[in-house]
């Protein structure tokens, strides 16, 4: 049966001409619904709306290691597409697309990087919470029977047995529960609002190395804590101070490990 109620996913650069406020009110109700419908679009929106990060200082560390050789020859089969007119739509939307749509070489290079960085997993989870704002999680909805319902998904891939008493921590508001997967390795994404540090996530993903006590380490500006078990890795990341990060992953770790 087909859904022809369901909105049409707005192109890269229709979401920079809604940033820019050139869409006409239909246009830019119709964006809206789409956005509310769809926390990755929204997250999306942010991604674009960002678009004065440091994006090169971050990556030429990366670059600089990259197997540079291997991935020039693929780029050197690709043929030569016609250049546009540039404007600042034009190249977000093709900047945006690249790093979206070049599978085979955003793989390559991906799967090089984790193979030289066995914890990199916490590299790529902070890497998008990075993107999120307290606008990102608003307007999700917080009722038990939707949590349930995603952490039930969770539940199915990782072997654990999640409910939200279990995870509910003073202050913080439990915004959403969903599964992020790189190379078939699934990692779960538990998201919360804090009213005074903004978006805050726990996140787990297998693993058989055994149990490790707390560590920690600062990425993208965010605190991050993590701690493993027989079966599961655990990481809190934020911009909570350590202290509180560690506080709080004590009272998660000691009700998950019950």
């Amino acid at each position: 049966m087909n859904d022809h109620s369901r909105p049409t996913i707005p192109s890269d650069e229709q979401l920079v001409a809604y940033l820019d406020d050139q869409l006409d009110a239909e246009q830019r109700t119709l964006i809206d619904a789409a956005i509310n419908d769809d926390p990755a679009l929204n997250l999306r929106l942010q991604w674009l709306a960002r678009s004065n990060l440091p994006f090169k200082a971050a990556y030429d560390e990366l670059g600089q290691q990259a197997p540079l050789d291997r991935l020039q020859a693929m780029l050197d089969t690709l043929p030569s597409p016609a250049r546009p007119a540039l404007n600042r739509r034009w190249f977000l939307a093709a900047a945006a697309g690249l790093v979206v749509s070049s599978v085979v070489a955003d793989r390559l290079f991906l799967g090089w990087q984790m193979s030289q960085q066995k914890s990199n997993w916490r590299g790529l989870v902070a890497d998008y919470m990075s993107l999120y704002v307290p606008q990102t999680l608003e307007h999700l909805p917080s009722d038990e029977s939707t949590q349930r319902a995603q952490l039930r998904t969770i539940d199915s891939r990782l072997g654990l047995n999640l409910a939200p008493a279990k995870l509910t921590l003073p202050r913080l508001e439990l915004k959403r529960a969903q599964i992020l997967e790189y190379d078939g390795v699934p990692i779960a994404q538990i998201t919360y609002l804090d009213p005074t540090h903004g978006p805050m996530a726990l996140c787990v993903t297998r693993s058989n190395k055994g149990s490790r006590p707390f560590a920690h380490e600062r990425r993208h500006e965010m605190n991050v804590v993590y701690w493993a078990d027989t079966e599961h890795a655990w990481m809190l990341i934020g911009h909570s101070s350590v202290a509180d990060l560690e506080d709080m992953a004590r009272v998660l770790r000691g009700r998950l490990s019950a």
